[in-house]
């Protein structure tokens, strides 16, 4: 249990060093992309994903009791990231996005090899 616990420790913190940056980096993308057309949109998934990554630092204290959750968060990992690639192949964003969005692919497949390693909780009998 020691790997998951590892795992998503580093992944919540790593998560909330990189979204959390978004709170503050609105003129950065607005510099860059012009105008945003939907701030809610953009403050939406900033405040929705960061609160995953407290989820992921939740589930590294203690992974038997949170493992049904940790095949949701490597789904969202392996979803950011693919997303990010296809729309990327499209030539409907630049190259720096899926780079940024990489790290979500290793995350996603330790997050299974966590949830493999982690045995689920026994069930008192009643």
């Amino acid at each position: 249990m020691t790997f998951a616990k590892w795992v998503f420790t580093l992944g919540g913190i790593w998560g909330v060093l990189i979204i959390g940056s978004l709170f503050f980096l609105e003129p950065v993308v607005v510099a860059q992309t012009g105008p945003l057309s939907h701030p809610d949109t953009y403050y939406g998934f900033a405040v929705s994903t960061f609160a995953w990554q407290l989820g992921y630092l939740v589930i590294g204290r203690n992974p038997a009791a949170y493992r049904p959750f940790m095949l949701l968060g490597a789904a969202g990992k392996l979803g950011y990231a693919g997303f990010c690639w296809t729309l990327y192949a499209q030539g409907r964003i630049p190259i720096t996005v899926p780079a940024i969005a990489s790290p979500d692919l290793l995350l996603a497949v330790l997050f299974v090899v966590a949830w493999l390693k982690t045995r689920p909780l026994t069930q008192p009998a009643t």
